[in-house]
């Protein structure tokens, strides 16, 4: 069997496994689950191993440069993270846009509490992707309609929990591949850390986990493996996103406060005034950054457009990482028995390994 049928038998492969998903979602899913599948065949067929991208004289030189540097991040993520050494990330794709899904969030009027979407493999989650962008905006329109407060974001990478692996695996994608080193070597540790533990109906864990392992993994990657000026990017990139997360954590304390604690006729007020504090610390924060605002365009649009389900969405990536991380050094920083006290967290009730991850943190 030649290349090029390995390749679409391999695929047919995937969508009939794909495929078998909507049919276990029942009707009133099938539209959803048939964009679902037909866009990740897609992704799956534009993609090719590097070698070949590698080795392919139209390659632009600067794709070559950053496709081998991704390629030894690949590599350190499991000789040194203990990440799993499998087809993930061994080859490449260009969808020609600029995520690779939208996901679609929403929460209601007065709880930062997320939407959950329940799924036949996966469990549920807090989201909704998107291979096209408009889907998504209508989706969220619709919510609003109900009742909702919805947001749409764009996706860089997400994975199939290793589940795909025989078909080739998740590819490095042109939405993310020229990052600064310091974001693309975070990004391929936080997909591939999702292959290592998942839980079942908790983005919370899953995502705050996946985001420890993208930080204390790219933390290692930079003293380890990059050059000063790598490390002096990241060093203010990710210093103002620190600070940016700081000021969102706190107007996430300042609404459930709000949410818990006011008189009904006097929430959608006090409300109001959270986020007007919000914009107003927002435009201070961004005076004080360097360089030209127009840098700064993405966290001007999530300010204007933050909701309960923007907050709720960011907490998923945030609430529980101090927690992961200081489990961590309690295992002395060994990577393999930090894997092994996170899958004995998720084997948990979901309400106690919350709680245990925030005590560790506290402590």
């Amino acid at each position: 069997m030649d290349l090029r049928w390995q390749r679409w038998w391999r695929h047919a492969r995937a969508a009939a496994a794909l495929a078998s998903l909507a049919l276990l979602a029942g009707c009133g899913n099938l539209g959803y689950y048939w964009q679902s599948a037909s866009g990740h065949i897609h992704l799956m067929a534009a993609a090719r191993p590097l070698p070949d991208w590698l080795q392919d004289p139209a390659t632009p030189p600067r794709l070559k440069e950053r496709l081998a540097l991704a390629r030894r991040i690949r590599a350190y993520a499991s000789r040194r993270l203990g990440l799993p050494d499998n087809a993930s990330y061994t080859r490449y794709a260009d969808l020609h846009r600029s995520a690779a899904v939208w996901n679609v969030v929403a929460a209601p009027r007065y709880s930062l509490t997320l939407k959950p979407y329940c799924f036949p493999v996966t469990g549920c989650v807090g989201y909704r992707g998107f291979f096209d962008e408009a889907q998504a905006r209508a989706q969220a329109a619709e919510l609003t309609r109900e009742g909702y407060e919805a947001s749409v974001y764009p996706v860089p990478a997400y994975s199939t929990l290793g589940w795909m692996n025989w078909a080739g695996g998740d590819p490095l994608l042109n939405t993310f591949i020229l990052y600064p080193e310091g974001e693309l070597a975070r990004l391929v540790f936080h997909e591939l850390a999702h292959q290592v533990v998942y839980a079942r109906d908790d983005t919370m864990f899953n995502e705050s986990f996946a985001t420890a392992v993208e930080r204390l993994g790219g933390a290692l990657w930079l003293k380890e493996e990059g050059g000063a000026q790598a490390r002096e990017a990241y060093a203010q990139y990710d210093g103002r996103r620190q600070q940016f997360r700081a000021l969102t954590a706190a107007t996430r304390a300042r609404l459930q406060a709000v949410y818990e604690q006011a008189p009904a006729d006097q929430r959608e007020a006090q409300k109001q005034q959270v986020l007007r504090d919000f914009r107003g610390q927002w435009q201070q924060l961004r005076a004080s950054w360097p360089g030209d605002p127009a840098r700064y365009q993405a966290y001007d649009r999530w300010v204007a457009e933050a909701n309960n389900a923007a907050f709720g969405a960011q907490a998923a990536y945030d609430e529980l990482v101090p927690g992961f991380e200081a489990l961590f050094h309690l295992n002395g920083d060994d990577w393999g028995r930090f894997y092994d006290a996170v899958k004995a967290l998720a084997a948990l009730p979901r309400a106690l390994r919350h709680q245990r991850l925030k005590e560790m943190a506290r402590a």
